[in-house]
């Protein structure tokens, strides 16, 4: 092997290798932005078992995007991670539930996340702060406005509150022609049925496509980046036993710690031209 090859072959491992969802030293901003200090160490050790960089690449993401985050949550994982991506070419919508003194658990999920957004103008103040929630919300962009969707584990949410088809419209209208919805979420054994089982935080993955074919959308492609094969979906919580939430407690947590994060499914649709 001459010295020529020898060193192309160095710099294609060297690359491989810097290509990883935790390498801080990596120059794409995406990168950057997964690993910056905005973040917690946590949050930063959890881009490996979510994937984070290789999900999004996924999707598609571009920093010149407007790309609209559904149902962030109270801490924003991914948030985090779009928010400085998007910050300086791109168009950011961080659309949450609605919440008030009838429904406490989502006002104040809402509550904190807006606050952690105030906290840091640095990073967040480019945000566009917006609601979906059938019936009343369902205008979070304007029509057609939209490059990328992104949903994370959120998907069994919308079923068990008999909302799935009335989100999944909301995404179709405000997508651009051409536009994508990627989906993450936790992942049933294929030979379930029904919507049943998203009471345990699971749902087929069938299930899921049916859900979007319905409002309109094409399968274009789909990942098993975050599949987990330990994931045996039989908890007496639910998935919700598994890391990091971890109902259960300490009992038997070293053995749902070796298990990890649940199996999920990640879907890639398109809305048509």
């Amino acid at each position: 092997m001459n010295v020529r090859l020898i060193v192309s072959t160095m710099f294609i491992t060297a690359l491989v290798i810097g290509c990883s969802d935790t390498d801080t030293s990596h120059p794409d901003s995406l990168f950057s932005a997964a690993n910056g200090d905005h973040r917690s160490a946590d949050n930063i050790k959890r881009n490996g078992s979510r994937h984070s960089i290789k999900t999004l690449n996924f999707f598609g993401i571009e920093p010149d995007m407007t790309v609209m985050e559904i149902w962030p949550g109270s801490g924003g994982w991914y948030t985090e991670i779009l928010a400085p991506y998007l910050r300086e070419h791109g168009t950011f919508y961080a659309a949450s539930y609605v919440g008030d003194k009838d429904t406490p658990y989502f006002l104040k999920g809402v509550q904190k996340f807006e606050k952690k957004l105030a906290a840091n103008p640095a990073v967040y103040d480019k945000v566009k702060l917006v609601s979906i929630m059938p019936p009343a919300h369902i205008n979070p962009a304007p029509q057609g406005s939209v490059d990328l969707i992104l949903s994370f584990r959120n998907l069994h949410n919308w079923v068990n509150n008999d909302i799935a088809d009335e989100m999944f419209r909301v995404f179709f209208n405000a997508l651009k022609p051409g536009g994508v919805l990627g989906v993450v979420a936790h992942r049933a054994n294929p030979e379930t049925t029904g919507l049943a089982s998203a009471k345990t935080g699971y749902l087929a993955e069938s299930e899921a496509i049916k859900i979007a074919e319905a409002a309109g959308f094409v399968l274009s492609e789909k990942s098993e980046l975050n599949a987990n094969p330990k994931d045996t979906k039989d908890y007496p919580d639910g998935v919700w036993t598994l890391p990091p939430n971890y109902t259960k407690g300490e009992i038997d947590k070293a053995k749902y710690e070796a298990i990890g994060e649940s199996d999920r499914m990640t879907l890639k649709f398109s809305k048509p031209l």
